[in-house]
């Protein structure tokens, strides 16, 4: 580990983790440390990556931070997989953190290599997916309110299969004259969605019910301590979703930066655009911050610019797929967005910032704050950058009384 001291926290796919963890992070205070910095890591295959990613991401810090400032920092290690922009994840990664399914997978890994051209193989697969995801059961969301069941589960598979060929072959003439045999193609990323929505739900259970609940704690015992969050990937869907988590009273956080979140970029907002009368799933938590919630996005990020839009509009459309075939990678429409693509959107007096102003004009001491980082993110897990660590800094000043 590049920096120290450093402590490892872990969960599992429910939030639950090992006893001890709060008392370990409160104990950093007593030691003398006054700020946390936390990393929740995102789609990784093993947690050795995730621990490699954390010391490499915090490498730049110690000669960050100025006076008066002793920081500390941790690793929040999930059960979770790599998030790349790779069409097929690995079915090894896959079994590594869902392996409770591995018949599931390796069936589902048969077909895809096989690509028989029988309407059959597709119904087969399509049932694959359902059972992987768990929907034919019913899926509550991390409050306890059933979920939509996104439309690609439920439809048609052979249609949707196709529809995704189309999306990936970008209106080409590619594989024509394969017949059924060339929607396989569509098929691996139907598998890629399908394990992506896992993911989502995942890494928002554990924020919520583990972060969320284990941070509470830590203000209890180390009511000095300022925690400083920071979540890639899922990893920030994570960390923002622990905001929802901490108990009422608690006030630990005092900034949080969210690097090419993925999840939607109207979270934060009292009312969406298009429909007044919701409200994004975090409706105002950066109240719970003491400081800003900045979010770092690039338009280089095309597993958030592409992909992310696609796996919303259509876990969005839980009745059909009416229409999706005529703008299947919708990212054009801002319904779909994510947070890492293009910053926060929908709540006012968001303020603005490029990587390069930050160091030089800092960031607000709260509400949120949009980082275009384009200039040094160059794609989605591009974010070994000191650039950023100084974005990170910038924030854990903006908030400090």
């Amino acid at each position: 580990m590049s920096v120290e001291p450093y402590r490892e926290i872990t969960f599992d796919k429910d939030g639950d983790g090992p006893a001890g963890q709060s008392a370990a992070l409160a104990a950093l205070a007593r030691q003398g440390v006054t700020d946390l910095v936390l990393l929740a890591h995102g789609w990784n295959s093993s947690p050795s990556g995730a621990t490699r990613l954390c010391s490499d991401f915090f490498a730049p810090f110690p000669a960050l931070f100025g006076p008066g400032v002793e920081a500390g920092y941790a690793g929040v290690i999930w059960p979770s997989m790599m998030f790349t922009d790779e069409p097929v994840p690995d079915y090894r990664a896959l079994v590594t953190v869902l392996p409770e399914k591995e018949p599931v997978l390796g069936r589902l890994a048969e077909l895809l290599a096989l690509a028989p051209a029988e309407e059959a193989a597709f119904a087969e697969f399509g049932e694959l997916l359902r059972e992987l995801t768990g929907v034919s059961r019913g899926v509550p969301s991390v409050s306890g309110v059933a979920e939509p069941v996104p439309a690609f589960l439920v439809a048609d598979p052979v249609e949707v299969c196709a529809l995704f060929t189309e999306a990936l072959e970008g209106g080409t003439d590619e594989g024509f004259g394969e017949g059924l045999k060339r929607y396989w193609r569509g098929a691996r990323e139907a598998l890629r969605q399908a394990t992506y929505y896992v993911m989502k739900r995942r890494a928002g259970r554990v924020g919520e019910f583990g972060l969320g609940p284990l941070l509470g704690e830590v203000a209890r015992t180390a009511p000095g301590l300022r925690v400083h969050l920071v979540g890639h990937s899922m990893g920030a869907r994570l960390v923002a979703y622990a905001l929802r988590g901490l108990p009422a009273e608690a006030r630990p956080v005092a900034s949080v930066t969210l690097l090419q979140g993925a999840f939607s970029h109207y979270a934060f907002a009292a009312r969406l655009p298009h429909d007044p009368r919701r409200s994004g799933a975090l409706r105002d938590m950066q109240r719970r911050v003491r400081g800003p919630v900045v979010a770092c996005y690039s338009r280089h990020d095309t597993a958030l610019g592409v992909m992310y839009p696609l796996a919303s509009r259509l876990a969005g459309d839980s009745e059909s797929l009416t229409g999706v075939a005529g703008g299947l990678l919708g990212s054009d429409d801002p319904r779909w967005g994510a947070i890492g693509h293009d910053g926060v959107q929908a709540v006012p007096g968001t303020a603005r910032r490029t990587v390069a102003d930050v160091p030089r004009e800092g960031v607000p001491g709260s509400g949120c704050v949009n980082v275009d980082a384009a200039e040094v993110v160059r794609s989605h897990s591009d974010i070994r950058r000191p650039e950023l660590a100084r974005v990170v800094v910038a924030a854990a000043r903006a908030g400090r009384p």
